[in-house]
């Protein structure tokens, strides 16, 4: 069977990472105490899906590299937070792994989303392959921007999920943008068959009156990344708060980011 060679790997996660603090404990938009949920936050942590360096796997592109140590950092990062996006659309938030625990067939449809191979949609060979035409020669460092636009480009072969995938430039998130490209799978035959609808009549992208079944049946599930750089070599402490903030946040996938050897997947936050 292929799926046996899919393996879990526990982090190394002990309640000891967290300080004995009053303050709460934040992991992508779960609020939780240190004193009295700490089965709870372990469970949370260790049900992320964690990618990291591997070895020995089908050489990209045929001829390419057979493992990512030194240079896949940052597109291992970008497959775990789109791995968060595809287990809450396809699992849920609530969804947690269990060991010895059956899991559903969804579970490992995401998993087969990422595997070392070529024809998985979001694996390191397509991510490499595809950061080609972003002007990164295969076995090249990326950056946050450049992973983010390629798993955009990856997201439009994945008919399973049907995401939208929209990118924030310049630090601006335009609504206009995101409604056009969540509403692209209407079921018309032409444009012209589509009706135009005055921004100004919108709720949440439709029409007031629409009920919430159609609302959701015409809305595509967005994917929003905003490329931000928060300081030079460190943090500014000025964007720290709003950081916070954006762990608190239901819909939050998370945070990648860093420099060339060290990227990180960032979940949450506890205290300072």
């Amino acid at each position: 069977l292929f799926l046996a060679t899919l393996t879990y790997d526990t982090l190394r996660f002990e309640y000891e990472d967290f300080p004995e603090t009053k303050e709460p404990v934040w992991i992508l938009g779960r609020k939780y105490s240190v004193f009295t949920e700490k089965e709870e936050i372990l469970l949370d942590v260790t049900s992320r899906l964690w990618f990291t360096y591997r070895k020995n796997f089908p050489a990209i592109g045929g001829t390419g590299p057979t493992s990512d140590t030194g240079w896949g950092c940052m597109l291992r990062c970008g497959q775990m937070i789109f791995a968060q996006a595809l287990v809450c659309r396809h699992l849920g938030r609530d969804w947690r792994w269990i060991k010895g625990k059956r899991q559903m067939d969804n579970y490992f449809n995401v998993l087969n989303a990422f595997i070392d191979k070529k024809d998985s949609y979001y694996s390191i060979h397509q991510i490499a392959q595809m950061g080609v035409g972003e002007g990164k020669s295969i076995g090249q460092w990326y950056g946050p921007n450049t992973v983010a636009q390629v798993l955009k480009k990856l997201a439009t072969f994945d008919t399973w999920s049907s995401l939208a995938v929209h990118i924030a430039m310049d630090n601006t998130v335009v609504m206009e943008e995101i409604r056009r490209l969540c509403q692209s799978n209407f079921p018309c035959a032409g444009a012209a068959a589509c009706p135009a609808v005055e921004s100004d009549v919108l709720y949440n992208g439709y029409p007031e009156e629409a009920g919430v079944r159609d609302r959701l049946s015409l809305w595509k599930p967005l994917v929003l990344l905003i490329p931000l750089r928060l300081g030079l070599t460190e943090i500014n402490e000025a964007y720290i708060e709003t950081l916070k903030h954006c762990f608190m946040m239901p819909q939050s996938l998370g945070v990648i980011g860093g420099k060339p050897n060290s990227a990180h997947y960032f979940i949450g936050y506890v205290g300072e």
